[in-house]
């Protein structure tokens, strides 16, 4: 078994680039973004940096094991061979999840199985007792991928996934998990000296993330981690993060972050979820129509940003009124945004086609198992129903 620090933190499809620049910023080295995430090193400080710091990461794993395998007798022996104990102490339950891609084996489910009595046995080896198992809220989450001839075994140094901020009190109908919206306005090129608007804020998950990136708050500052719970955690190095983290924290920032809806119910969850986080100052709330509302006055002659994920698609069953939405949006952004740019996120590519405008890009995004695509629309006076757009970059 080769064993060394290296890591492999996972994010929504569409966002390996938006994750490599956070980890190199944090000072990671070897990083390579592959399809669904990003491999980086480090030492284990930078582990728990990227838990704290990243915004789109799902989960950061650190890599104990790593063998080649012919058989399912292999990925036993190899997993038996790794000394459990130095990583967390028996009283810790214990979970195991396994992934693969064109590995020659049967059942995943089995291969599950094998690993976990593999841990098991070692821990029972050399002490009598073995870990319990708790699949719904285990304190440590082993992590093994197999390829067609390798296996890589990971302790989850997350734990609950990182898009679980800690602050949403209610999620609404069909929620956008907190580190897509962070790659969105990523994607957009964001800066929080640029005006923003979400018009269709539903429960505010995006404008909950922008808040926070204009305050320079981790996203990760308000949970625990799975790191916590190993017997290698520093928690001197931890706090120093911390408290580093919790000093750069700027609450005091102009209002330029904007948000509406339709819906009075949906716009009581943002303003509820904005509160959760003492951010409730920084943002201005309204409820509108987003066919009539005019464009914020404080974008000025300069224009601004729209990032938006609209309330429809998978929550609207009304296919008629849904064809129906579209060409009113274009027809709204184009006679009332001129000089903005707005970002729509869409799972829907037909009716997508039907807002009228031509996007200048379309990336390919994922908000959980639902493939979405990110389009985007510059705004310019005389209208954009004969613009020929400039060729689409997929991410994937």
């Amino acid at each position: 078994m080769n064993t060394d620090t290296q890591f492999f933190a996972s994010c929504p499809r569409g966002l390996e680039a938006v994750l490599a620049g956070e980890l190199t910023a944090l000072h990671a080295t070897n990083v390579t973004a592959v399809e669904g995430g990003v491999k980086f090193a480090g030492d284990l400080k930078l582990g728990y940096a990227a838990n704290l710091h990243s915004r789109v990461a799902s989960r950061v794993l650190w890599r104990v094991g790593q063998a080649q395998y012919r058989m399912e007798q292999d990925i036993y022996d190899a997993t038996r061979k790794i000394d459990w104990l130095r990583h967390f102490s028996v009283e810790r339950t214990l979970r195991v999840n396994v992934s693969a891609i064109k590995a020659p084996v049967k059942s995943l489910d089995f291969i599950t199985l094998r690993i976990k009595d593999a841990i098991c046995d070692v821990f029972r080896a050399r002490g009598g007792v073995r870990p319990s198992i708790d699949t719904h809220a285990p304190d440590v989450r082993v992590h093994a991928f197999l390829t067609a001839t390798m296996l890589t075994l990971y302790l989850d140094l997350s734990g609950e996934p990182l898009f679980k901020r800690g602050y949403r009190r209610e999620a609404g109908e069909a929620p956008l998990r907190e580190n897509l919206a962070a790659g969105m306005l990523a994607l957009a090129g964001w800066t929080p000296d640029v005006t923003l608007l979400d018009p269709m804020c539903g429960s505010g998950t995006i404008l909950c993330e922008a808040a926070q990136i204009a305050a320079h708050r981790a996203p990760g500052i308000g949970r625990v981690f799975g790191f916590e719970k190993l017997l290698n955690f520093d928690e001197k190095a931890w706090e120093a993060l911390r408290n580093t983290a919790y000093a750069a924290e700027n609450n005091s920032i102009k209002t330029i972050i904007y948000g509406s809806d339709l819906r009075g119910d949906a716009l009581e969850l943002a303003r509820a979820n904005l509160d959760e986080l003492d951010l409730l100052s920084s943002v201005a709330l309204k409820q509108a129509n987003v066919f009539e509302m005019p464009a914020p006055a404080a974008a000025g002659m300069s224009g601004g940003i729209i990032v938006t994920n609209p309330p429809y698609g998978v929550r609207m069953e009304d296919r008629d009124e849904l064809a129906a939405f579209y060409p009113k949006l274009g027809d709204a952004l184009k006679q009332k945004f001129s000089g903005w740019t707005a970002y729509i996120l869409s799972s829907d590519m037909q009716l997508a086609k039907g807002i009228g405008l031509a996007a200048s890009k379309r990336t390919p995004l994922f908000n959980g198992a639902l493939e979405c695509r990110l389009f985007e629309y510059k705004m310019v006076a005389g209208g954009m129903r004969r613009v020929k757009p400039t060729p689409a970059i997929d991410v994937n």
